[in-house]
């Protein structure tokens, strides 16, 4: 079960490189590391999102699908740009396929009627002209409450490698096509699954074989069960994937806003021992409407999103979020998607990012 189906099946939620200088090519003066409050701990900014054509629950984007739906080619490459004016480096596409239409022209299934005829094509062109790096999902072929099945059916796994061969002729030649997100994730048991291991193996080898240099992310997720011990560390070295980005579980309540800082250091520590993947971290941005259940809403950031990236930075070199679209947008813009508290939070963190 993965944080996309766990938030509606238990109503607790969803959702490199150290970098140096000034990465904020849209917000000129940012000085990197700020709000250091004496204590020479350095806050990482957000440098990217998951991004999404439509929510896999509708139950949860009840304030931003509809909206996505009619976003034409010109709004989605605004909406690219805002991105980027914020801040953002990397994009991770959630799905290419949901409710068993593809959301991009395709051969192997219909495609769900969007206001943008190819949204891949127009947001990975943009990408292209303003420098974002895209991680392109693999997934959903099939319900998104069958997490098990979607890892180990070999008939989906059949069109899962079809729809990757399929996007790679389609779209590889991008610059911004940087990889690949493997989106069926598991939670920590404290250990992998063999099961999980298996298809995130299964899909890294396909993925460089059809696309040599790709950079590939997962994102698992229950940190608190985390263990830097033998038996994860050669999990770990067993794992062929570039970025691990483990979702920090604030949003989902199943971490404890003052405990993330220590989960991410165990896991930390456990990736310095195994020299293989890179840690990164995907931090929730948002609560529930209903208290544990409902649509997803943008959480403050002085009083809370602050707190998690202070948490996490000591320990991930880049800091991911779920997520930007729909949780965030440019005070002015005339692509929303959200709420108005989705422009407070960004008025927040791009006041805390120029300071």
């Amino acid at each position: 079960m993965n944080r996309r189906n766990f938030i509606r099946t238990l109503g607790i939620s969803s959702a490199g490189m150290m970098f140096s200088g000034n990465i904020m090519a849209g917000l000129p003066g940012f000085p990197a590391g700020s709000d250091n409050k004496g204590k020479g701990n350095v806050i990482k900014p957000i440098t990217g999102s998951w991004i999404e054509f439509q929510h896999h629950l509708s139950s949860e984007s009840e304030y931003w699908d509809g909206s996505l739906a009619k976003f034409s080619a010109a709004q989605w490459r605004e909406k690219i740009f805002e991105m980027k004016g914020a801040g953002m480096k990397y994009l991770v596409l959630m799905s290419v396929a949901l409710f068993g239409k593809t959301l991009y022209p395709s051969k192997l299934l219909p495609q769900m009627k969007l206001g943008c005829d190819d949204p891949l094509e127009v947001v990975l062109s943009a990408a292209d002209d303003c420098g974002i790096k895209f991680f392109i999902s693999n997934g959903y072929w099939g319900d998104v409450h069958e997490v098990h099945r979607l890892m180990v059916d070999p008939e989906i796994m059949k069109i899962r490698f079809a729809s990757m061969k399929e996007i790679a002729e389609k779209y590889a030649h991008h610059k911004s096509f940087y990889g690949w997100y493997f989106p069926n994730e598991v939670y920590l048991r404290p250990y992998f699954p063999e099961s999980s291991v298996t298809y995130i193996n299964k899909c890294s080898e396909f993925a460089r074989k059809i696309t040599p240099d790709c950079v590939n992310l997962i994102a698992p997720y229950y940190i608190k069960a985390a263990r830097n011990d033998d038996t994860f560390v050669k999990q770990l070295e067993g794992l062929n994937i570039d970025i691990i980005a483990y979702q920090d579980g604030v949003g989902v309540k199943h971490t404890e806003l003052s405990e993330s800082g220590k989960y991410f250091k165990i896991l930390h520590d456990a990736h310095q021992r195994a020299c293989r993947s890179r840690i990164w971290a995907d931090m929730e941005l948002f609560y529930f409407e209903n208290g544990d259940h409902g649509n997803l809403m943008p959480a403050d950031f002085d009083k809370r999103i602050k707190i998690q990236m202070a948490n996490i930075s000591p320990y991930v070199d880049n800091i991911l979020c779920y997520q930007y679209i729909g949780l965030m947008n440019k005070p002015g813009t005339d692509v929303v998607a959200g709420t108005k508290e989705s422009i407070r939070l960004y008025n927040q963190y791009i006041s805390w990012l120029l300071k």
